[in-house]
């Protein structure tokens, strides 16, 4: 909501009547008591005084007159209770009449049960005057369900450009070029210029070419001819 000069000269005017900020919100519509405040403050209108020193100075004073009265009201003169006369019992309470019992006659069951007319559904009334918007503390509109704006066009999806090989790997076996015919092997570490894989012709049943099938497959020694179990530390129990 934008200040224009027509409402600064309502807000100049009510606010020399002495009118409350709350009041002068309501009146202009579209702003909350906090804005009138802060605006009335930017324009350097005169201050008001606290409501809260105002209602303790009225109640200080009210109390104060309630207390000179009652000093200087004379107090009534004692009655003796001889004199006094004695109090009439209470009235007993008439008892309360009992609610007619009204018989409710059947409905006959060959009738047909009329079913509660539908509200009719129109089109709402346009309203004449201005629609307010509400602006939260961000300044964006807050928006009513129903006028929730259309979802945005989705961008184009990106073109995606495949990376240049590195010129340390060129004519090597690379890992987009694995398939099952070509041996896995790796050469060299992952994180060098030049990793690739073996890339020759596998062994038939295994992942690898017949060399690295030796290096990745080795037969077990015999029990007999294996290295005994070194003997563990603090004394504790021998392998068997």
């Amino acid at each position: 909501m934008s200040w224009t000069d027509e409402r600064i000269d309502t807000l100049k005017k009510m606010w020399d009547k002495g009118l409350t900020a709350t009041q002068i919100a309501e009146e202009l519509g579209g702003v909350s008591r906090n804005a009138v405040i802060g605006k009335a403050h930017r324009l350097g209108l005169q201050s008001r005084p606290s409501p809260v020193k105002q209602n303790e100075a009225k109640a200080a004073a009210a109390l104060v007159a309630l207390t000179a009265a009652a000093a200087a009201t004379p107090e009534p003169a004692p009655v003796p209770e001889e004199a006094a006369p004695p109090a009439p019992p209470p009235a007993p309470k008439p008892a309360p009449a009992p609610a007619p019992v009204v018989e409710a006659e059947p409905a006959p069951q060959d009738a047909p049960v009329a079913a509660a007319p539908a509200p009719a559904l129109g089109p709402r009334p346009a309203s004449d005057g201005p629609v307010l918007r509400s602006v939260g503390p961000g300044g964006f509109v807050r928006q009513n369900p129903g006028d929730q704006a259309p979802p945005s066009t989705p961008a184009p999806p990106r073109r995606l450009v495949p990376a240049k090989p590195s010129e340390a790997i060129a004519g090597k076996t690379s890992l987009l070029d694995l398939n099952d015919r070509i041996c896995k092997w790796p050469l060299g570490h992952p994180g060098e210029p030049d990793f690739h894989f073996c890339g020759d012709k596998v062994n038939p049943g295994f992942p690898y070419c017949v060399a690295h099938c030796g290096h990745a497959y080795q037969a077990q020694l015999p029990r007999r001819d294996r290295r005994p179990a070194p003997p563990l530390p603090f004394g504790g129990a021998a392998r068997r």
